[in-house]
C-alpha cells in the first residue's frame, strides 16, 4: 500500500475509540452536478472484465499485506527522546526490543538526526551490507531516493527503521514471525459491485494548497491536497478531499454510515485513478482498511470532516475478523519499551 509513503504518525490510544465507529458524520451532499459525466451511472464496464479486476487487486492486496515486512509484520513503535540510546531485546537496554539481538547497538538521536552503532557481535546489517562503526539513518522523510535506512537483523528475519512525525522520531520494528502475520485471518469483502465503480469530476485547487489531517494519536499535519474528486450516487452529489502523497497520485481518507458496524470504525482507503481530461474513475470496490486494523503499531491518518460521507457504502473491504494485538507491554513508549 502506498500510504507507507504518508507521514503521519500514530499510536493506541485513540484507536480503540475510532475502532467502536465514534465518527462525526457530516453530509458531504451537494446540490446535483452540471456536469453530466459525473453522473450516478456507474462506469461501463464488461461483467466479467470488472470482476477480474477487482479479484486481481484483492490478490495482490493480500500479497501485499503478507510480504515479511508488510504491515502484518509490525511488533513495535519506539518513540526516541534525543540523546543516547542503547537497543536491544533485554530490559537492560534503554529501548526495550520485541525481537533481535540482546544488545543491538547504540542509537544517538542529536538534532533531528539518528546514528546507530552496531555491536559487531550483532550480526546487523544496514542497506542490505555489513557496518563497522557509527552510521547516519535516513528517516523515513528524506528525500533521497534510496528512502529510509533499514537496519537488518535476526538473520534477516527483522529489521527497523527510524519514523520522523511532527517532528519527533521513532523506530518502527518489524518481524517476519510476528503473530499478526503467522495468524493473519485474510480479508472479508462485500460482494463485488460494479455500481461503486463511478466516474467522478476532478476538481483541482491552487496549487500549494493543503489540508489538516489528524493521526490516531491526536496530532493534526498538513498535507498536499490537490483537489476535490466529486460524484454522484443515487441522485445526490458527494465530494472527497483528496491527498498527495508525493506521487501525483489521488488518495482518499474516507468515513461512511458503514464504520463501526460492518466496516472499520476509523474509515478506510482509496486511490482514484489518475485524473483525464478533468476527471478520474472512483472504484469502492478497491476501498481497503488501514493497518490500524491489524496491528498497533502503524501509522493511521483520520478522515477529514470534509470527507466523512452521509453515505452507506457497501462495497471494499469489512472489518478484520481477528483479533488486534497489543501483547508487548509498553511497545508504543521511547525508553524501557
Amino acid at each position: 500500500m502506498r500510504y507507507a509513503r504518508s507521514r503521519i504518525r500514530s499510536a493506541s490510544v485513540l484507536v480503540g475509540v475510532a475502532a467502536a465507529g465514534i465518527i462525526a458524520f457530516t453530509a458531504c451532499e451537494r446540490t446535483q452536478a452540471a456536469t453530466a459525466a459525473a453522473s450516478a451511472t456507474p462506469v461501463p464496464t464488461n461483467r466479467a472484465a470488472f470482476e477480474q479486476d477487482v479479484a486481481t487487486w484483492r490478490s495482490g492486496r493480500v500479497t501485499r499485506l503478507r510480504k515479511p515486512d508488510g504491515w502484518l509484520s509490525l511488533v513495535g513503535l519506539h518513540w526516541i527522546e534525543p540523546g543516547v540510546h542503547h537497543v536491544g531485546k533485554t530490559d537492560a537496554n534503554d529501548i526495550q526490543l520485541r525481537t533481535g539481538p540482546a544488545k543491538l547497538g547504540t542509537l544517538t538521536l542529536k538534532e533531528g538526526k539518528a546514528t546507530l552503532k552496531p555491536n559487531p557481535a550483532a550480526g546487523v546489517t544496514i542497506d542490505g551490507k555489513p557496518v563497522v562503526g557509527e552510521v547516519a539513518l535516513r528517516s523515513d522523510a528524506t528525500d533521497d531516493a534510496k528512502g529510509p535506512t533499514i537496519v537488518v537483523f535476526n538473520k534477516g528475519s527483522a529489521n527497523f527503521q527510524v519514523i520522523e512525525r511532527s517532528g519527533k522520531f521513532a523506530l518502527r520494528v518489524k518481524d517476519a514471525n510476528a503473530p499478526t502475520r503467522t495468524g493473519f485471518l485474510g480479508i472479508d469483502y462485500f460482494d463485488a459491485d460494479p455500481s461503486w465503480r463511478v466516474n467522478a469530476r476532478f476538481e483541482p485547487h491552487p496549487k500549494g494548497k493543503t489540508i489538516q489531517i489528524a493521526s490516531v494519536i491526536n496530532t493534526i499535519d498538513p498535507m498536499a491536497n490537490p483537489g476535490t474528486v466529486v460524484f454522484e450516487k443515487d441522485g445526490k452529489t458527494y465530494r472527497l478531499e483528496a491527498v498527495d502523497e508525493g506521487d501525483g497520485s489521488l488518495f482518499l481518507i474516507f468515513a461512511d454510515r458503514t464504520n463501526g458496524k460492518t466496516t472499520y470504525g476509523a474509515g478506510r482507503f482509496l486511490y482514484a485513478d489518475p485524473v483525464k481530461n478533468g476527471m478520474t474513475v472512483v472504484d469502492f470496490n478497491k476501498s481497503y482498511n488501514p493497518p490500524c486494523v491489524f496491528t498497533h503499531y502503524a501509522t493511521c491518518p483520520l478522515p477529514p470532516p470534509e470527507n466523512r460521507l452521509d453515505l452507506t457504502i457497501t462495497a471494499g473491504e469489512k472489518s478484520y475478523r481477528g483479533a488486534l494485538r497489543h501483547d508487548v507491554p509498553g511497545a508504543t513508549n521511547g525508553k524501557k519499551s
